[in-house]
């Protein structure tokens, strides 16, 4: 799946739980999770396991810990995809 999918299904799967939607209007690789979006550490659990079950993938909690960014999204999602 080309990267450019990949985003846009994580910011997707993001969008309910962004407290922040002006944001979320102007998104990108390097925009924060927590800090940007405004997404709390509780909520990214439940981001994360959206992501494991819309792409098939499994993450372990250190690759979760590492997350901060749409782009850490999108480039674990990448990594898991090909593994």
């Amino acid at each position: 799946m080309p990267q450019e999918m990949v985003f846009e299904k994580v910011v997707t799967i993001l969008k309910p739980f962004v407290k922040a939607p002006d944001a979320l209007a102007k998104v990108g690789m390097e925009t924060t999770i927590l800090g940007e979006l405004k997404v709390n550490s509780a909520r990214l659990v439940d981001v994360v396991l959206e992501i494991e079950d819309a792409f098939d993938i499994e993450v372990t909690d250190t690759e979760a810990d590492k997350v901060s960014t749409v782009g850490d999204a999108v480039k674990l999602v990448m990594a898991k995809a090909k593994a």
